[in-house]
């Protein structure tokens, strides 16, 4: 990637350099070709005429060489005081998960902040909150092992294929029989519970209301 770029910026530069340009235009020129080719243009030195619309460039060796010195390497600033790299390390390695969790309650399970005033409700709804999240884990987990190119977003968004509905029918005495439903799992979510080794619940019983519609007499 760095050596595409920088062969591009250098065609670039050659190209500005034998047009005839006014300075403003040059100056304009060669800001767009450093926004476009940000990483190039650090091993690059431009040096601009004061007086008129020319300019030279070179390659700076020694950044490059600094560059490829530092390649694959990664690079942790601290201010602990520790002198053994693991232990820093796995600090850094806390706050990926940390940062991890934090996006897992924001994204996958959608939670957002409620404005509660009882130290109850506030407490309550971090439980929750923490229970969903530990969910979330050990859906991971479990997947590890039973489905490893599976995520527990992808298996979350399969799941929200089935929904709850109620069908209403209305009988003859003027009650309503009421039948809640899930709907019918799709070939992909069924070769999923196989996987997962889940089933799903027996359909609900029916129910039916009370209270009859009371037919009213004229006289």
């Amino acid at each position: 990637m760095r050596r595409k770029q920088l062969k591009r910026l250098w065609k670039r530069l050659s190209q500005l350099q034998g047009r005839k340009l006014r300075r403003e235009d040059l100056l304009m020129k060669l800001g767009a070709a450093r926004q476009q080719s940000p990483s190039a243009w650090r091993l690059v030195g431009v040096e601009v005429d004061a007086a008129s619309a020319t300019f030279t460039y070179r390659l700076r060796k020694d950044k490059l060489r600094q560059v490829r010195r530092r390649e694959g390497r990664y690079l942790l600033r601290s201010n602990l005081t520790e002198t053994d790299p693991a232990v820093v390390w796995n600090y850094y390695l806390q706050l990926v998960q940390v940062e991890q969790a934090f996006r897992n309650l924001k994204g996958d399970l959608a939670l957002r902040p409620i404005f509660h005033q009882d130290e109850p409700r506030i407490e309550t709804h971090i439980f929750v909150s923490f229970l969903a999240y530990c969910l979330h884990v050990t859906l991971g987990r479990w997947l590890h092992g039973l489905a490893p190119g599976l995520t527990s977003r992808s298996v979350l968004e399969k799941f929200a294929g089935i929904q709850m509905v109620d069908v209403h029918i209305p009988t003859t005495d003027g009650r309503t029989l009421i039948l809640p439903r899930y709907t019918h799992p799709q070939a992909d979510l069924k070769l999923l519970l196989e996987r997962l080794k889940l089933k799903l619940p027996a359909q609900p019983p029916p129910r039916i209301t009370v209270t009859p519609v009371q037919t009213q007499v004229s006289t």
